[in-house]
C-alpha cells in the first residue's frame, strides 16, 4: 500500500479526538475485535484519512453526513473511491443516519463483506 502524507498524521490524530455521533456509535461496536478483526479509525491511506479502516480485509467503511450529498460532495467521494479502489480496497459507505437508526443493519452488511471475497 501507498504510504500515506506525513501532514495527515496530525490531522488524523485531531480528528480521533473529536469523532462524530455517528462514528462514535460504529466505533463502540468495532473496536477491540469485537467483530473479530482490527480496524483502525481515521486512518491515513494516500492523499486521504479514511473513517475505519480493517486491513486484513481491506475494507474501508466511511460515514457521510449531509456534505457528502451536495453535488462537490459526491465529486469529491467518487475521486476518493476511485483512488481506494485503485488500491484494491472495499469500501462500503453509510449514512451517520443509517448507522444512529439502523446500527445492527450496519453491522450486519459490514459482517457479511466479510464472509464474501472481495478480490477480484
Amino acid at each position: 500500500m501507498r504510504k500515506y502524507r506525513m501532514h495527515l498524521k496530525s490531522f488524523a490524530r485531531e480528528l480521533r479526538k473529536n469523532l462524530t455521533d455517528a462514528e462514535q456509535t460504529i466505533w463502540s461496536k468495532i473496536r477491540r475485535q469485537q467483530l473479530g478483526y482490527r480496524f483502525y479509525r481515521q486512518r491515513p491511506i494516500g492523499p486521504y484519512i479514511v473513517d475505519f479502516f480493517c486491513p486484513l480485509h481491506r475494507l474501508v467503511i466511511e460515514l457521510d453526513g449531509g456534505q457528502h450529498y451536495a453535488e462537490v460532495g459526491q465529486a469529491n467521494d467518487a475521486t476518493r473511491d476511485q483512488y481506494l479502489r485503485s488500491l484494491r480496497l472495499t469500501i462500503l459507505r453509510f449514512s451517520n443516519r443509517d448507522v444512529m437508526e439502523n446500527l445492527d443493519g450496519v453491522i450486519t452488511t459490514i459482517l457479511n463483506n466479510f464472509t464474501s471475497p472481495n478480490l477480484p
